[in-house]
């Protein structure tokens, strides 16, 4: 078979490092790696092939093909995928513009701040920020950009082999695998409604996918078409079958918008358990470098909780940071009123917090708040939920009533609005609930129901939202007759008496709908025991990758993440020893750790995002011949995390970051 790799001009066999998925997580590591190369000399040349079968350099989600419609969640001015803020020299790697500035100095389109970017920008910036990567490789290493899909990866006493589909190879001192996003098999109702749309040739069934990804244009003009969540990817979909044919939304005197179809639309079906879409990210009032320190919810009082046993998220985590969650809302009640009450407050709240967990509540009551009742996540979340309704109209008030509510809390911003600064706390929060959930923190009940049943969907709906302009574009469609919610608790049914499918919602009378396209709009769980693609079942096949188990006793949880090491995340193979010269992040590790779906790191400070893209381009520099460093190692499923160990792991950008 060919090798895919070049000869060295030096003669000297070069130092190969090779990256088999190009997204957020595998650019972030090359920008580390030419950022620590131009430190100083290597032992030998450096060689970097970034591997993606899609688009080298955005890799599938974010390829610079698709259309405008498709938004991401974040603003642009928090979004860098350089790991250090631009400074008096030029853009390198180290030191380079965030997403909003990139945008600002390249685009005339550029709405200013706090702007949500095309995911299709996002991919044009990635790839300025590759190209800034390889005009900034000192002469003792190069990048090759190889576009190709690999199939198998073998160790071998030297190193390891990639095979790609063309029969191609390439041989690597150093392995990443940042592969991304999957398309799981299908399994439960996914199947169930995918093998009736098999059985009946007038009928569809999209799997979950992204959007841009999904044969949406084959939909006929007028066709019912039933949209299972009403997530992120639901509001893609929205977008690409109104906007994307041709529709448009149009300001109006009040502060609503208008839809004016082209005609060619569908009539959209959209359902889930709540029967609510997806909140909105409250508008932006944050500073891109703003970082929130909890005074409530800290490491130490969860793990004081907890008594030195493994976390019960329910019974030790969450109380605390209910706690923080409203006292982050009535202080910004107080702040709104003015008259210095806010810090009297904060001060009798952290006083309270000494003897354990305060009724954030009772003293906010003491400083004349009695008539607001605290957040509660599930009301918030599923608003519908204990309803029943007289009909189809009756709900849908009662749903534009809520999306309403939302949107008066989303105009008045993320500091101004005491609901969606709140809320913010679950966003701001989240490595400390990383620190206590990841490889095993959590014990395996508590794992399974606390977290991932109940607080992570809560958590993914209430802070993690599109922009606000998206739910107004539901109000104007639902009132144009385009989108139809059925109701909460939505059902998605395959009917062999008619030959199609159903869509209908328990609690709403009447809210039956018939359609003959059902589109699976959930971002599917990665799963290493259902990912169909090949390199994934080789690996697995072979013990190299295995799924991750949160054990304790006799009570075992298989969370379906690759089981790594702590940094620099070696996989761990079927004989219970991890591979030191192989490494995996990202969304495969998804369970093993927790958010690992988050696309970038944020200007001025290195997140985890950074931190952890550094210790595998540290790691992958060293020699073949130097023993590898010791791991972080996974602690026993018996052991939790160390009881000093408060960091969120958020830093400033470490000195010399970018070095010239």
């Amino acid at each position: 078979m060919k090798d895919r790799a070049t000869t060295n001009s030096t003669g000297t066999a070069p130092h190969r490092i090779a990256l088999i998925g190009s997204g957020p997580r595998g650019l972030s590591i090359v920008e580390r790696l030419a950022a620590r190369l131009a430190g100083g000399p290597a032992h030998r040349p450096v060689e970097i092939h970034l591997i993606d079968a899609v688009e080298v350099g955005t890799g599938r989600i974010w390829r610079t093909d698709q259309p405008d419609w498709f938004l991401m969640n974040t603003v642009a001015d928090e979004v860098s995928s350089f790991s250090g803020p631009p400074d008096d020299g030029p853009a390198r790697p180290g030191a380079g513009p965030s997403l909003a500035q990139w945008w600002a100095e390249h685009r005339p389109d550029h709405p200013g701040p706090n702007s949500y970017a095309p995911r299709r920008l996002h991919g044009e910036y990635m790839q300025f920020v590759l190209r800034t990567v390889e005009e900034n490789l000192p002469p003792h290493a190069a990048l090759h950009r190889v576009r190709g899909e690999v199939t198998d990866l073998e160790r071998l006493a030297d190193g390891y082999r990639l095979a790609f589909a063309d029969g191609t190879e390439l041989r690597a001192d150093r392995v990443v695998l940042t592969t991304g996003h999957t398309r799981p098999e299908l399994s439960g109702l996914q199947k169930r409604l995918a093998d009736f749309a098999a059985e009946h040739p007038a009928l569809r069934y999209i799997r979950g996918d992204s959007a841009a990804d999904m044969p949406l244009d084959e939909i006929p003009a007028g066709s019912p078409v039933g949209v299972l969540g009403l997530g992120l990817s639901f509001y893609d979909v929205m977008a690409a079958l109104t906007e994307g044919r041709g529709g448009t939304f149009v300001e109006t005197d009040g502060p609503g918008l208008r839809y004016e179809p082209s005609g060619t639309e569908p009539l959209i079906v959209a359902g889930s358990r709540s029967g609510l879409p997806l909140l909105a990210r409250g508008r932006n009032q944050k500073h891109h470098d703003h970082r929130y320190t909890t005074r409530l919810f800290t490491l130490d009082r969860v793990r004081a909780a907890c008594a030195g046993e493994r976390v019960d998220f329910a019974a030790h985590a969450v109380p605390w940071l209910l706690a923080e969650v409203h006292l982050v809302q009535y202080a910004t009640v107080l702040r709104g009123r003015g008259a210095g009450g806010e810090d009297a407050f904060v001060a009798d709240v952290l006083r309270a917090a000494e003897a354990g967990v305060p009724d954030v509540a009772a003293i906010a009551a003491r400083h004349g708040i009695a008539e607001l009742p605290p957040i509660d996540l599930d009301e918030v979340a599923r608003p519908f939920h204990r309803r029943s309704y007289a009909d189809d109209g009756e709900f849908e008030a009662d749903l534009l009533a809520a999306v309403g509510r939302d949107l008066d809390h989303a105009e008045q911003g993320n500091v101004g609005s005491p609901v969606k600064a709140a809320l913010d706390v679950l966003r701001d929060t989240r490595s400390i609930v990383r620190a206590l959930v990841d490889f095993s923190g959590l014990t395996p009940r508590s794992h399974r129901t606390d977290f991932l049943e109940w607080f992570v969907p809560r958590v993914s709906f209430l802070a993690a939202g599109p922009p606000l302009r998206r739910l107004r574009q539901v109000v104007a469609l639902v009132e144009a007759g385009v989108l139809r919610v059925p109701g909460p608790d939505t059902r998605f049914e395959a009917r062999p008496d008619t030959g199609r499918f159903a869509v209908r919602s328990p609690q709403v009378p009447g809210s039956e709908t018939a359609v003959d396209t059902v589109i699976d709009a959930r971002v599917p769980v990665p799963d290493l025991r259902s990912d169909p693609a090949e390199l994934t079942r080789r690996l697995v096949e072979r013990g190299t990758l295995t799924s991750y188990l949160n054990g304790l006793d006799d009570e075992v949880f298989d969370t379906g993440g690759v089981a790594v090491t702590r940094s620099p995340f070696h996989p761990i193979g079927r004989d219970g020893r991890p591979d030191p010269g192989l490494y995996v992040l990202g969304i495969p590790t998804e369970h093993t750790r927790w958010f690992m779906q988050g696309g970038s790191s944020r200007p001025g400070f290195w997140t985890d995002f950074v931190q952890d893209a550094d210790a595998i381009a540290g790691d992958a520099l060293r020699p073949a011949t130097e023993p590898a460093a010791e791991p972080n190692a996974e602690p026993s499923a018996a052991e939790p995390a160390p009881a000093g160990d408060t960091s969120v792991r958020e830093s400033a950008v470490p000195a010399g970051a970018g070095s010239r």
